[in-house]
C-alpha cells in the first residue's frame, strides 16, 4: 500500500484551532483554558515536549488576550520550533522560580477554568495554591466537543489510518491461527499496523475462544484452537491521528449459534451506521444498535456503549451511549462497534469507524463485516 506523505498542518491551521478554542472557552463561561502536554496541545500548537517532566508546560488560552506559553528554560529551544508557536508568546521559567506564579500574572484571579483532563495534580494543586479564588473543570467536562468536528484534513489523516487498519486485517487473515498463541497473533497485527505506515500502536487484543467474552482482553498465552471464534481489536496512531477496528473471525467452520450471534452483530452494526445523520443524538446510534441485539434476545450480553469519537486519540468524545444528547455534526468521526458476549464461550465484535456527513455517515473501514473462516 503506497500513499502520498500527508501535507503537514501549518502555523495558521493552529492559530485558528486555538482561536475556536477561546471563543468555546468564552461561550462555556470560562476564564480561559491551560492546556499541559498531551493530545490538546498537539493539536493546538503541534508541540510534544521530549520527555514530560516535574516541570510545568503550560498553554494559557483566555478571551481578549495573546495566547501564552510558559514552559521551562531548558525546553524553550525545542518549544521555539513547533509549528502552531508563532502564534504564541514564549515565556520561559528557570529553576528556581515559581512557574505557578508566572502563570497567575496571566490569570484572571477569580476565574473558572479549563484544564486537560492529563494535567499532573501536582500542578492543579499549584494553581490553587497561588490563586485561591480560580476554579476549574476538566476539557472533557467544560468543551468534550473541542476537537471533536475534524476538518477535511483531519478527515483525510483518519481515512488514511483506516484504510492502513484495514490493510492490515487483510494480511493478518492468511496468517495461521490454530496452534498458535494470542500474543504471537497480537505481535502479527502490531507489526502489521507499523508496516502499513502506524508510528504508535495503542492495542492489539485478540480474544480466542472463551477469551473472546472479556471485551478488553487484549492478548495472552492461550494458544488457539480449531472452532475458536476470534475477536480481532486493533489501532493506534498513523500520521497523529487514530485508527481503530475490530472484526471477529472463526478458525475453521462455525456451529449454527456461532453463526447466528455473528449475524446477530453484523445487523446491529448497520443499524447503528444507518442511525448516523446530522442532527441525531449520539444515543440514538447507541439504541438502533442495542435495538437489534435485545430483539433477537442477547441484550443483557451487550455490555458496553457502541462507540467512542477518534481523533489525536484512540479515544475521546463524543460518545456513544444512552444519555448522550449530543446532536451529531457532519466532521464528527467515532466507532460503532456493538458486540455480544457469552461468557465463558466466546464474543463477537466488530466495528467501523464513521464519520457524519451532511446527509448521513461514510464508514473509513470497508473491510468485509460477513464472518471470515482462517485456518
Amino acid at each position: 500500500m503506497t500513499v502520498s506523505p500527508p501535507a503537514p498542518f501549518t502555523a495558521a491551521d493552529h492559530t485558528a484551532r486555538m482561536e475556536r478554542a477561546v471563543r468555546s472557552a468564552a461561550d462555556a463561561g470560562l476564564a480561559g483554558l491551560l492546556v499541559a502536554p498531551g493530545p490538546d496541545m498537539v493539536w493546538l500548537t503541534g508541540y510534544t515536549p521530549t520527555a514530560v517532566t516535574e516541570r510545568l508546560t503550560v498553554l494559557v488560552l483566555a478571551p481578549g488576550r495573546d495566547p501564552v506559553f510558559v514552559v521551562p528554560t531548558l525546553e524553550a529551544p525545542d518549544a521555539e520550533h513547533a509549528v502552531g508557536v508563532g502564534a504564541l508568546t514564549l515565556r520561559d521559567w528557570t529553576d528556581g522560580t515559581d512557574p505557578y506564579a508566572v502563570t497567575a500574572a496571566l490569570l484572571d484571579g477569580d476565574g473558572r477554568f479549563g484544564i486537560s483532563d492529563n494535567t499532573w495534580a501536582m500542578h492543579l494543586l499549584g494553581f490553587q495554591r497561588t490563586l485561591p479564588g480560580t476554579s476549574y473543570a476538566s476539557l472533557t467536562d467544560a468543551l468534550p466537543m473541542l476537537r471533536a468536528v475534524k476538518d477535511t484534513a483531519e478527515l483525510e489523516l483518519l481515512a488514511a489510518a483506516g484504510a492502513a487498519a484495514d490493510a492490515t486485517f487483510e494480511e493478518i487473515r492468511k496468517v495461521p491461527f490454530a496452534g498458535r498463541r494470542e500474543s504471537d497473533v497480537g505481535q502479527d497485527l502490531a507489526g502489521l499496523l507499523r508496516r502499513f505506515g502506524h508510528s504508535q500502536v495503542d492495542f492489539t487484543i485478540v480474544g480466542s475462544g472463551p477469551n473472546g467474552a472479556n471485551p478488553h482482553h487484549e492478548v495472552g498465552d492461550r494458544v488457539i484452537r480449531d472452532g475458536d471464534m476470534v475477536v480481532l481489536d486493533f489501532g493506534g496512531l498513523k500520521d497523529g491521528y487514530g485508527s481503530d477496528t475490530t472484526r471477529t473471525v472463526h478458525v475453521g467452520e462455525p456451529t449454527a449459534e456461532e453463526r447466528r450471534v455473528h449475524d446477530v452483530v453484523r445487523a446491529a452494526q448497520e443499524a447503528g451506521f444507518r442511525g448516523v445523520r446530522p442532527g441525531a443524538a449520539c444515543q440514538d446510534v447507541d439504541r438502533a444498535a442495542r435495538a437489534v441485539i435485545t430483539d433477537a434476545g442477547y441484550g443483557a450480553y451487550f455490555i458496553h456503549r457502541t462507540g467512542h469519537g477518534i481523533g489525536v486519540t484512540t479515544h475521546e468524545p463524543p460518545y456513544m451511549i444512552e444519555g448522550e444528547e449530543q446532536p451529531l455534526v457532519p466532521g464528527m468521526c467515532f466507532s460503532v462497534e456493538p458486540g455480544i458476549y457469552l461468557p465463558g464461550r466466546f464474543g463477537v465484535r466488530i466495528e467501523d469507524i464513521v464519520t457524519v456527513t451532511e446527509d448521513g455517515g461514510r464508514r473509513l473501514n470497508n473491510t468485509t463485516r460477513e464472518m471470515v473462516i482462517v485456518d
